[in-house]
């Protein structure tokens, strides 16, 4: 048991919230930047006219009077006059005339983004407990919620699987080898099966179930009979499938394969149409996380063989299948992660509206001017949406909540709360059956009764969730030690 000693000095260092203010400092420092960075051009439909993205600037809450201009706007005026608690983005947007860059806008207002309570951008994030208690604020209020329209509200933090990390499991078909490969927002899930008779089947995002490996390796560059045999691991299991699957195989060869291939993906449809659209799902939805060029195909391709293989070995039983629901497996998305998913979604709305802003002055011959083609609502509109009715993207609902302030214990509770995406009309057994791994991360009592039990989750009195680091840094100290 932890000492109550114990406890009150962690939390005289840390607060209850602490994961989710570094989470949402993290995206405000790094996360809004790099989604903005990620976009870097604005083609629009005018001949010699885009627009290039620079440094994106996010003030403090403030708020527009009708006589009296902007000010600066606290939490308590926030809640009384059912206001949005919410800071001005400016950013740097460069215009482009035929290749010749204009003067820059440095201050463009693009829209609101809503603030969370004691992050570094708000005001009572440096203020002592006397100062709070002067601009009417409980001096023992944790922080780490939202508030829109008046209402208090707290994004609940999601547990989902490990993206880009590959798991094998045994299922009622046969074995499978699937991993959530993520890039940059985009999730595709990527799958190779073995069935009972160790035939190898892929599929990814926008294809059919059941296309052959085989097939897929031949299209991806590993063409004659050889090369495959060669790719993967000369041991005696893995090879008799391999030969069992080689001598299945109806393609022969890389043509072949190709049109066999771009036939299973675009039935029925023109040969330069079936062609550039298999490229474009082999490219950018399968395996994203490796890359998106046609130079990373060969590496996708040897990463199959790996899920492959993995399969081979969990069907002979030289290894364990892996346990999705050992939290190693399982990552939380907290309010940071989930504002830089909402603000990727609706950033994409306003460059659509400026593209359109753009075409629309053109063609009533006006000047284009920066300044008159942006719409500060086309984004903010669908942030305060999303948050103020719990609707986020991909469907997800219930992501944002009404803070439970029936007593101090219950808001803390919910501040904490971790809920899973499945679905609660199913039974999910092991998914609801308490796992070892959970000891010290997750309250084994503290879950409701009913279709939700299990599914919603509190984190234990001194659980700390890591906001993790970027992945590029890894990627880079791997190569640089050469690591295979």
């Amino acid at each position: 048991m932890v000492s109550n000693g114990l406890i009150e000095a962690y939390y005289k260092v840390n607060t209850v919230v602490k994961q989710q203010l570094e989470s949402y400092n993290k995206f405000i420092e790094n996360g809004v930047q790099a989604v903005i960075s990620r976009i870097a051009k604005i083609n629009t439909n005018v001949e010699g006219f885009e627009l290039k993205l620079g440094k994106v600037r996010i003030e403090q809450p403030r708020y527009y009077e009708v006589k009296g201009g902007y000010r600066q706007i606290l939490p308590l005026e926030a809640r009384l006059r059912n206001l949005t608690y919410a800071s001005p983005i400016f950013l740097e947007i460069i215009p482009v005339f035929n290749g010749v860059e204009r003067p820059t806008y440095s201050d463009v207002f693009v829209g609101e983004l809503p603030i969370m309570v004691k992050s570094k951008l708000c005001y009572l994030a440096n203020m002592s407990e006397n100062d709070l208690v002067q601009n009417g604020e409980d001096g023992d209020d944790p922080g780490g919620y939202f508030i829109i329209n008046g209402s208090e509200r707290v994004l609940v933090s999601i547990e989902d699987l490990v993206p880009n990390k590959l798991m094998v499991t045994k299922e009622r078909n046969g074995i499978v080898a699937k991993i959530f490969s993520t890039y940059f927002g985009f999730r595709a899930r990527c799958v190779v099966e073995r069935n009972a008779d160790g035939v190898f089947t892929a599929e990814f995002p926008s294809s059919p179930s059941g296309i052959s490996l085989i097939q897929l390796l031949r299209v991806l560059g590993l063409e004659t009979n050889s090369e495959i045999n060669k790719a993967f691991l000369q041991e005696r299991h893995i090879q008799n499938d391999i030969i069992l699957n080689l001598e299945n195989e109806e393609s022969r060869n890389r043509e072949e394969a190709v049109d066999l291939l771009s036939r299973k993906l675009s039935p029925g449809q023109p040969t330069e149409f079936r062609l550039t659209r298999m490229e474009n799902l082999l490219d950018n939805y399968m395996l994203p996380h490796i890359g998106v060029t046609k130079a990373d195909r060969l590496e996708k391709a040897k990463f199959l063989i790996k899920m492959a293989e993995k399969t081979v070995r969990v069907a002979y039983r030289e290894l364990a299948s892996d346990d999705k629901d050992h939290y190693a497996n399982k990552r939380v998305k907290l309010a940071g992660e989930l504002m830089e998913e909402l603000f990727r979604y609706a950033f994409q709305f306003l460059i659509k509206d400026l593209v359109y802003q753009a075409s629309r002055a053109d063609a009533r011959g006006r000047r284009l001017q920066v300044h008159t083609l942006v719409r500060q609502d086309a984004m903010a509109d669908r942030i305060r949406y999303a948050m103020a009715t719990g609707n986020w993207i991909a469907g997800q609902t219930g992501v944002s909540q009404l803070l439970d302030r029936v007593s101090y214990l219950s808001t803390i509770s919910h501040l904490r709360r971790i809920i899973s995406p499945l679905s609660k009309k199913h039974p999910h057994f092991k998914a609801r059956d308490l796992h070892g791994t959970h000891t010290g991360r997750l309250c084994p009592c503290e879950t409701p009764e009913g279709p939700s039990c299990s599914l919603v989750k509190n984190l234990s009195v001194m659980a700390e969730v890591s906001t993790g680091i970027d992945d590029e840094e890894i990627l880079r100290l791997i190569k640089a030690f050469d690591v295979k």
